[in-house]
């Protein structure tokens, strides 16, 4: 709703209007006067109802929002008045209050026995260890009755968890012999198993796994290393890890080419902080402080941009990082697609940078994101809002059926 223009009135005259109002004696001056105060109202109570909406997404941004569970309507629907999911008193039935005040309140089930406990299967990269016994051994008599003869059954199982570096060392001394008479030194080979290089390609795996999977830092790594006695330093981290980025970009080049035939792309961007990006843009600030304007020109923008594409049963992750939104990426992958597929499906929020060329993709749009504004109307709207809250809960639940029966496609519509 737009801001009416201000109304300037003084006491004297609002009680002047007052009396003329009571005389019936309104001129053509005093009715413009009243509708603009009308209008004023009613722009002034829309304002404190966003204010409040305003507010309370900023508490559920700051601490956090409990989620709701709506009742779900009835079989048998709504008839006339009353929320969804009512139902009209029977005669003689007993009133809703005292049913639910005698319902006992359920009790918490205690956690099934090995609760939070992995089973001995689960561990697939763990060596193997055969453990015989002492003393004996398949055929021989049964110590306990000393009639049957022992066969082998199924073996127990045993696990072990140990504790080491994401990086380990091995330290190869070399014997060195140099000869009496003419100085000439003769070193004993490093085994062929270690390799040549100082680093393993799996040691550069752990590196780039731990700092863009877990998420650590260099220097925290570091650190960590240098406690458990093998230090690597923080740009030797960053140089090992450009190896693996430069092997594995045909890799990514690969799933480009693949995501770019998917069927259903999701597609999201969320800020991101890039260093050189920043030292960027306080340039552009300063050029555009210089110029006497208030902020530059260029983008200033920084976002990953996250496109998961299903493929077959596949699901292809693809992030961009740079000042790109998601609806360019999306352009420069969909550039890749082979003209006679079909239109991709392709789900975000409503917004506009998330638009490529849309003429070339079927879109669709969040339902989630449109819920979750409903429901923050709910106290504003109480019966409005519900309408379209409850009509999506019957979606919500087609949608967990389908994903519980893992149906196709085709099954799903």
């Amino acid at each position: 709703m737009k801001q009416p223009e201000d109304v300037q009135l003084s006491r004297e005259d609002g009680e002047a209007l007052i009396d003329r109002l009571e005389r019936d004696a309104l001129s053509a001056e005093d009715r413009r006067l009243l509708v603009q105060v009308l209008t004023f109202y009613f722009w002034l109570l829309f304002a404190l109802r966003e204010a409040k909406l305003s507010l309370k997404r900023l508490k559920a941004l700051v601490f956090g929002e409990k989620p709701k569970k709506s009742t779900p309507p009835s079989s048998g629907g709504t008839v006339g008045g009353g929320s969804p999911g009512e139902r009209a008193p029977t005669p003689g039935a007993a009133p809703a209050a005292s049913a639910t005040a005698a319902a006992p309140s359920p009790e918490k089930k205690p956690p099934p026995p090995g609760h939070g406990r992995y089973g001995a299967d689960v561990y697939e990269a763990a060596p193997t260890v055969e453990c015989r016994h002492d003393t004996l051994a398949v055929g021989q008599r049964c110590p306990a009755c000393g009639r049957g003869a022992l066969y082998r059954v199924l073996p127990g199982v045993e696990m072990r968890l140990d504790g080491h570096a994401l990086l380990s060392a091995v330290r190869y001394e070399l014997e060195k012999l140099r000869c009496s008479t003419c100085g000439e030194v003769f070193t004993a080979a490093v085994p062929a198993a270690a390799g040549p290089p100082k680093y393993t390609a799996r040691a550069r795996a752990v590196l780039a796994l731990g700092r863009y999977y877990l998420g650590l830092p260099w220097q925290r790594l570091e650190g960590f290393q240098a406690l458990v006695g093998v230090p690597v330093a923080d740009a030797t981290q960053w140089d090992q890890a450009e190896i693996v980025g430069d092997c594995v970009h045909a890799v990514f080049q690969q799933l480009e080419k693949l995501a770019a035939q998917g069927k259903v792309i999701v597609q999201d961007d969320t800020p991101q902080r890039i260093l050189t990006l920043m030292e960027e843009n306080d340039h552009a600030r300063a050029r555009a402080q210089a110029q006497g304007k208030a902020k530059p020109e260029e983008r200033t923008g920084m976002q990953t941009t996250a496109l998961l594409v299903q493929v077959g049963p596949h699901r292809i992750c693809l992030y961009y990082t740079g000042r790109r939104h998601a609806g360019e990426n999306l352009a420069a992958l969909l550039s890749k697609r082979e003209p006679a597929r079909d239109k991709p499906v392709v789900m975000s929020d409503a917004l506009a940078s998330n638009n490529a060329a849309e003429d070339t993709l079927i879109r669709c749009h969040c339902l989630a994101h449109g819920r979750r504004k409903f429901s923050e109307l709910a106290e504003v709207f109480p019966t409005e809002s519900a309408v379209v809250v409850n009509a999506l809960s019957a979606v919500f639940e087609h949608e967990e059926y389908a994903q519980t029966e893992q149906m196709t496609a085709q099954e799903r519509l």
